[in-house]
């Protein structure tokens, strides 16, 4: 089975050893315009050289801004593919119709076991009060310097909406459709990027409350939600692994790494065509490029 990565960042690299540790079966190929340095992948200079290899499985990994033209090149190309698109989509709202292959978002988080028990959970607890909570820090994410990361320039895709657009996946994913009330999408602090880095975001998910705090810039980095139901109250730390109801924490079955265990559940899902119902659709992920357009009209409290 051939597999290609197409673009070799901190993403497109992250992809590449997950493949080659667990996927022994596959060839892995590189598309980079810079020359690359991992053992057992070759390196193919353009998309165009795509074509040489036959591949079943390709993985979008260029910057966002570049994902749109990378899928039409693909759809016109190619058929009967597996396509897993790094999020967001798109970044903003375009339309695209893809007849020949079949396109996945990386919104890995959905394969987290503490977001599958909560959404197990909201279905027979129905939730009151929803909160997600991200707060990062842009300059510890990756080896180089935040200010040549594409998250920090608007024009390549960058900024917390379309970044962070993981906690606006799971809140439509597991708690429906986020209806929009009030919002706040600003450059706020003293960080050298060009697309905002903070969104606070109070609305309505069905009956319950809902409010979203994102931001690029808090030294104290968390990521969590928080649930309340009529009967206990639930908080997920997705960093650190940890169910808490009401105040207690429930111990983890299994000691590992979820985290990174989605990365690789994700392309399992894929390649081997099991719980497929996990994965984001492409009218999944045009929904959150609707909804990341329409959070960006907010200037201000309204």
């Amino acid at each position: 089975m051939n597999i290609v990565i197409i673009g070799f960042g901190s993403i497109g690299n992250r992809h590449a050893k997950i493949i080659k540790k667990n996927f022994k079966f596959a060839k892995l190929f590189i598309v980079s315009r810079r020359k690359i340095h991992f053992k057992g992948a070759k390196r193919l200079k353009d998309l165009d050289d795509i074509k040489k290899v036959n591949p079943k499985y390709i993985i979008v990994a260029t910057e966002t801004s570049r994902h749109f033209s990378d899928l039409v090149y693909l759809e016109k190309t190619f058929k009967n593919l597996d396509i897993l698109v790094e999020k967001p989509l798109f970044d903003k709202f375009k339309k695209i119709k893809i007849k020949k292959n079949k396109v996945y978002l990386g919104y890995n988080l959905r394969f987290h076991p503490k977001v599958l028990f909560l959404k197990d959970y909201v279905i027979k607890n129905k939730p009151i009060d929803v909160k997600f909570i991200t707060n990062s820090y842009l300059p510890n994410w990756r080896k180089m310097n935040y200010k040549f990361s594409y998250s920090s320039k608007k024009k390549l895709g960058g900024g917390v909406l379309l970044d962070l657009s993981h906690e606006l996946d799971l809140a439509n994913w597991i708690f429906g459709t986020i209806k929009i009330k009030y919002c706040v999408v600003e450059k706020k602090s003293n960080l050298n990027v060009s697309a905002e880095d903070t969104c606070k975001l109070l609305g309505k998910v069905k009956k319950s409350n809902f409010f979203m705090d994102l931001s690029y810039y808090s030294k104290n980095e968390i990521r969590q939600i928080y649930v309340d139901t009529k009967k206990n109250s639930l908080l997920i730390d997705l960093k650190k692994n940890r169910l808490k109801i009401d105040n207690k924490i429930k111990k983890n079955k299994v000691n590992s790494n979820p985290l990174e265990n989605t990365y690789l559940d994700i392309h399992k899902s894929i390649i081997f065509k099991k719980k497929t119902n996990f994965l984001c659709s492409l009218s999944d992920g045009q929904k959150i490029n609707k909804l990341i357009d329409k959070i960006k009209k907010y200037k201000r409290w309204k």
